[in-house]
């Protein structure tokens, strides 16, 4: 009889896997002296590439506007390259959806905060995310909803 082998969690590699910045309305929106409507979007998603490997891949789109006129539209793919071995089943949609996005958020919010102040605004710090919380809100929607049904995010 063979022991269980011990779980096995280790981040392999963290990458920027895409990132886009448009200021469309520069020059002149540099001479607006409101400060823009910040709105914040994530999405993660996880995928097998190899056995026992798989790449989590969070998306933070960041856009800045005041009524019609954008300012920026900061968007970054943060990608992250994982060993995870000897986990039950039930517990990988837990661990791609919540720990892997935790440990890439940081990188992400860097990259953003960058192209910001690259761009010439003042940098966007992001707050912090709860992925627990997003984890569990996605759960309960997939659950309200009628059989048949596809879900949308």
């Amino acid at each position: 009889m063979s022991e269980q082998q011990a779980p096995v969690f280790s981040i392999e590699k963290v990458y920027v896997k895409d990132v886009s910045l448009e200021v469309p309305n520069a020059p002149k929106i540099f001479l607006e002296r409101e400060a823009p409507e910040i709105e914040v979007q994530l999405h993660s998603e996880g995928s097998k590439i190899d056995e026992g490997m798989f790449q989590v891949l969070l998306t933070v789109t960041v856009t800045a506007k005041k009524d019609d006129k954008t300012f920026f539209l900061a968007e970054t793919g943060q990608a992250g390259i994982f060993q995870i071995r000897n986990i039950p089943e039930s517990d990988m949609e837990p661990i791609l959806s919540i720990a892997c996005p935790n440990i890439l958020f940081p990188y992400a919010r860097e990259t953003i905060s960058d192209l910001v102040t690259r761009a010439g605004f003042p940098p966007v710090l992001l707050a912090p995310v709860n992925f627990e919380g997003l984890y569990q809100q996605r759960l309960m929607a997939q659950q309200q909803q009628k059989p048949g049904e596809i879900p949308i995010q």
